[in-house]
C-alpha cells in the first residue's frame, strides 16, 4: 500500500509477512468510514442539531409525515436502507433461543472478555479525546442493552429494538467520526480515520467468535446450530452499524481470521486502551447497583480475575489489572455454574437472566433516544 497510518507501520510490516491480502484489507479499511452515511452528514452539517435527531428519529421509526420534511439526502439513506439477500430470520431462531438460556454467561463474556478486548486497539483514542471514559456506565448499561435486543425474539426485524438500535449505533458512529475529524487532537495520519472499518469490523468479530470462545471458558454450551446462528445475528447488526461487507465476516472461520489479523496489524496497545478496560471493569458494581463496599470488592475481585483468565495474562499486565488470575479460576467458576443449572430448569433459567439483564441496561422513560453528540468533547456535548 503507498499511504498507511504510521502507528500501523512495523505491526502492518509483520502481518503482511504472513497473510499478505488480510493485512492489505484490514490496514485498507483503517482509512474507511462509513462512506455512504458520512457523506450524508456531511451534506447536513448546517442542519440544526434539534432537526437533525428529529429526523434521524423519524428515519428509524418510519414517521413518514415528519420524514417528508427531512433533507432528500436523508431520505434517500432510509430509503435505501434494505435488508440483504443473505439475511434469513429463521437462522436467528437458535441463536436468541441459547442467548437467554446462557444470558447470564454470555454478559460475563461480554463485558470481562469482550469489550475489554476490543479496546486494545486504537479505538481507544476517540474515547479517550472525547472524554467518554466518565460515562463508562452508561456506555455499558447501553453495550448490555444492544444485546438484549438484537438477541430478542424478531428484535432485528425492521421495526425491532434491535434493528433501530444497530442503526443508532450507525449515526452515533457517524458523527463522533465527524467531531474527531473536524477536531486538532485527532492525528489521522498516525491513527487512521476515527471509528475506522477496520475497528467496527474487528469488534463486530469479536462480539461474535470471542463471545461464544469467551462464554463457553464460563460453562456456556452451544451446539453448531446455535453458534452459527450466533454469528448470523451478529452480521445482520453489523451490518446495520454500517460495517462494509468488504470487513464483516461471513462465518466464523472469516470472523477469527479478521480480529486475528486485525490484532497483529494493531500497534501494542497503550495507556488509553488500559484505561478503557479498567473503566469497564470498575463499572460493574455500579451497573448492578453494588454499594456496599465489601460486597463491591468481592465483585471486582472476581471480574478482574476472570477478565485476565479470558484475555490472558499478558494483555491484562498491558492493562495494568490490579490482580491476576488465580490457578483455576475458570475451571472452579465453569463447574459452579453448571451445578446451578443442574438444579434449575431451563425456563427459570431464562426469566431469571432475562429479568437481570433488564435491570442492567438503558431502559429510559421516554424510550430511545436519537440525540447525537454535538461536541467533539463528552462534557461539553447534550445529554445524547
Amino acid at each position: 500500500m503507498d499511504s498507511i497510518p504510521s502507528a500501523y507501520t512495523d505491526s502492518y510490516a509483520k502481518a503482511r509477512a504472513t497473510t499478505p491480502e488480510a493485512a492489505d484489507n484490514y490496514v485498507r479499511h483503517t482509512l474507511i468510514g462509513d462512506p455512504e452515511l458520512d457523506a450524508v452528514l456531511a451534506e447536513l452539517s448546517d442542519l440544526l442539531p434539534m432537526d437533525l435527531h428529529l429526523f434521524v428519529g423519524a428515519g428509524i421509526e418510519q414517521e413518514t409525515s415528519i420524514m417528508q420534511q427531512a433533507p432528500q439526502a436523508l431520505r434517500d439513506f432510509f430509503d435505501n436502507l434494505e435488508e440483504p439477500s443473505w439475511v434469513d430470520h429463521k437462522a436467528f431462531r437458535p441463536g436468541t433461543y441459547v442467548f437467554h438460556k446462557n444470558a447470564d454467561l454470555m454478559l460475563i463474556a461480554f463485558v470481562t472478555g469482550v469489550l475489554v478486548e476490543g479496546f486494545s486497539t486504537l479505538i481507544s483514542k476517540s474515547f479517550r479525546i472525547t472524554g467518554r471514559v466518565a460515562a463508562t456506565k452508561r456506555r455499558l448499561q447501553q453495550n448490555n442493552r444492544q444485546l438484549v435486543d438484537i438477541f430478542m425474539p424478531g428484535g432485528l426485524h425492521r421495526k425491532g429494538d434491535g434493528w433501530k438500535l444497530s442503526v443508532r449505533v450507525r449515526f452515533v458512529h457517524a458523527r463522533i467520526r465527524a467531531l474527531l475529524a473536524s477536531s486538532d487532537e485527532w492525528r489521522e495520519d498516525v491513527w487512521g480515520v476515527p471509528v475506522s472499518a477496520a475497528h467496527v469490523g474487528l469488534a463486530i468479530s469479536v462480539f461474535s467468535k470471542r463471545l461464544l470462545d469467551y462464554a463457553s471458558l464460563l460453562g456456556a454450551e452451544f451446539s453448531a446450530e446455535e453458534r452459527a446462528s450466533v454469528m448470523a445475528i451478529w452480521r445482520y447488526a453489523g451490518y446495520l452499524m454500517g460495517i462494509p461487507e468488504s470487513i464483516l465476516y461471513r462465518d466464523e472461520a472469516e470472523a477469527e481470521r479478521v480480529y486475528s489479523v486485525g490484532f497483529r496489524c494493531e500497534p501494542p496497545p497503550d495507556e488509553d486502551a488500559g484505561t478503557m478496560a479498567n473503566a469497564l471493569i470498575q463499572a460493574i458494581p455500579s451497573v448492578a447497583d453494588i454499594t456496599d463496599p465489601v460486597e463491591k470488592e468481592k465483585v471486582l475481585n472476581l471480574a478482574y480475575r476472570l477478565s485476565c483468565s479470558l484475555i490472558g495474562r499478558r494483555l491484562a499486565e498491558v492493562f495494568g489489572y490490579p490482580v491476576q488470575s488465580a490457578p483455576g479460576t475458570l475451571f472452579l467458576y465453569r463447574l459452579k455454574q453448571r451445578a446451578l443449572r443442574m438444579l434449575k430448569a431451563d425456563d427459570l433459567i431464562r426469566s431469571g437472566n432475562f429479568t437481570q439483564l433488564l435491570e442492567i441496561s438503558v431502559y429510559d422513560d421516554i424510550g430511545l433516544s436519537y440525540n447525537l453528540p454535538d461536541h467533539v468533547h463528552a462534557d461539553k456535548s447534550s445529554p445524547w
